[in-house]
């Protein structure tokens, strides 16, 4: 305690001759409320000590911690009001900032004020006590998508497919396909984000960008008759040598025969057959048989030899495809004229020998050969098949009997079509 007396008036205080001041000094010390109370905060409330006090703050929040004020040594008596100072016979504001006499924390700005001063803080901040508090600004929802905060800042961040429009808070769909998006064929934005697609004949690979081609060859044996040749993006058809395509898949048969593609000479025929050609003599007719138009041979009864032979054969030529179904009919054989009376009976004489086709009489006129077993080609079969006339109306003596051949040669294709 220090008291002063002054034997003359002091001019700013005219009405006083004898003036006693009693002037007290107390440091006070600053107690750690975060340390001394158990639990100062509750829950995820942080407790920050500041001078005279204790703040409890989110544990995101950033404070500058405030200096402890320092221990002021005892200074002159002032006549003048806080925070101002005689000068002459008058009292002038102190300007704290100036001289450096203020408790602002270097993070803040002192601002001089009649009789006092101000700190402020910086921006970004918000004071509370002697204490500059980060604002934020995340929790006022600036950013259309996602905000950082910072300490005295914040920043707007955007969902992948977007980017920050110019007021740096929007965020605008980024077309990735203009950019260069890694789509191997096709690309297409979407918001946010882009879609790869593939042309026609590829798939899309596990990584969604590549595209890789299908084969669609391996999905099934059908989409081709023959020979099914995989491409990029699509696929074709091929058919065997003699053979063409018919439309993009379906394969047929080359007849060379018409189309000149043979080496037959002038005495020969072009018979054409599947997947080829057969060249065979104009005349065919073996003695004692003479030819008497084409394929067809006649053995005059003149001969001895024509006794117990047809009398008369034609030749005829056909090709079936290989494992075909049966039984299955192949060829009918019809009687070119018949004279009255006369019985007619259908057989096969000779050429088959593995009992791969048989006669199923349809009337007195005409018969069917039918296919009794799959047979695979290629290969070749000649069948004499043989109509027998029996007329007893023609003998006194007994029936007269007369049999006419044909001479079928079958080729069996090497494929089923």
């Amino acid at each position: 305690i220090i008291s002063l007396i002054f034997p003359q008036p002091f001019p700013a205080f005219e009405n006083c001759r004898k003036y006693l001041l009693t002037v007290t000094y107390f440091y006070l010390a600053d107690i750690n409320e975060c340390e001394t109370i158990p639990d100062a905060c509750k829950g995820e409330m942080k407790c920050f000590n500041h001078y005279g006090g204790y703040l409890c703050l989110p544990r995101s929040a950033s404070v500058i911690p405030a200096p402890e004020p320092p221990i002021t040594p005892t200074e002159p008596f002032n006549p003048c009001p806080l925070g101002y100072e005689p000068q002459g016979d008058s009292c002038v504001d102190v300007d704290e900032c100036e001289r450096d006499e203020h408790d602002c924390q270097p993070s803040q700005q002192c601002i001089n004020t009649l009789g006092a001063f101000t700190c402020q803080c910086p921006e970004g901040y918000r004071k509370v006590g002697t204490e500059c508090i980060d604002i934020d600004e995340c929790r006022y929802r600036y950013c259309q998508h996602r905000c950082v905060n910072v300490p005295g800042s914040f920043s707007c961040q955007c969902e992948p497919g977007f980017q920050l429009a110019g007021n740096n808070r929007s965020c605008i769909d980024v077309n990735e396909c203009d950019m260069g998006a890694p789509c191997s064929q096709k690309c297409y934005n979407t918001y946010g984000t882009f879609l790869c697609r593939c042309d026609q004949g590829y798939e899309l690979g596990p990584d969604g960008f590549a595209c890789n081609d299908i084969d669609e060859c391996s999905y099934s044996s059908y989409l081709c008759q023959y020979q099914c040749v995989n491409e990029p993006g699509k696929f074709s058809c091929q058919c065997p040598e003699g053979y063409q395509l018919l439309g993009t898949r379906l394969c047929q048969d080359v007849n060379e025969c018409e189309t000149g593609e043979h080496q037959c000479t002038e005495t020969q025929t072009c018979v054409n057959i599947h997947g080829r050609y057969q060249c065979v003599d104009t005349n065919r007719c073996q003695d004692p048989y003479v030819q008497v138009s084409e394929n067809r041979c006649v053995c005059p009864v003149t001969k001895p030899a024509c006794r117990d032979l047809p009398f008369s054969i034609v030749h005829r030529y056909m090709s079936i495809t290989s494992e075909r179904t049966v039984p299955s009919d192949i060829f009918q054989i019809q009687a070119t004229s018949v004279s009255p009376g006369a019985y007619n009976t259908f057989r096969i004489r000779s050429g088959d020998e593995n009992g791969d086709f048989y006669i199923r009489q349809i009337n007195n006129i005409s018969a069917m050969l039918v296919l009794a077993r799959a047979v695979s080609g290629p290969r070749e079969y000649t069948l004499d098949l043989e109509m027998v006339s029996v007329n007893p109306l023609l003998s006194y003596q007994g029936s007269y009997q007369s049999s006419s051949a044909l001479r079928l040669s079958i080729y069996v294709g090497p494929y089923t079509f």
